[in-house]
This record gives structure tokens, sequence and C-alpha cells, in this order.
């Protein structure tokens, strides 16, 4: 059985995370721009503006 105080640290992997949210987010929304147009895109992009500002309104 292996010891369990002696494992390397986990990987931080926080960076990556946010770096591949902004990219799906860049892709859905030219996705949508490209089938619904701008209004549909804008309106997206504000409600997620929303949602962000109403999380970071939680944390604090």
């Amino acid at each position: 059985m292996r010891d369990s105080h002696n494992r390397p640290a986990a990987p931080n992997y926080t960076q990556a995370c946010i770096v591949m949210f902004g990219i799906n987010l860049a892709w859905v929304l030219m996705a949508i721009w490209a089938i619904w147009g701008l209004i549909a895109a804008g309106a997206l992009c504000w409600g997620v503006n929303k949602v962000i500002d109403r999380i970071a309104a939680a944390r604090q």
C-alpha cells in the first residue's frame, strides 16, 4: 500500500480552466452571431455579465 503522505501536489488547472472558458465563450458567441445575429449575441453577453456580477456580489 502506498504511503498517503508521500504524494506530489496536485497540478493547479485554474489558469487552463479560465482560458478554456474564454475560448468556449468566444466560439459560442460566434455561432449565435452567425445564426441569429448581433443582437442575440449581445443579449447573451449582457446576461452572462449579469450572472458574473451576481456571483461577485454573493462572494463579498
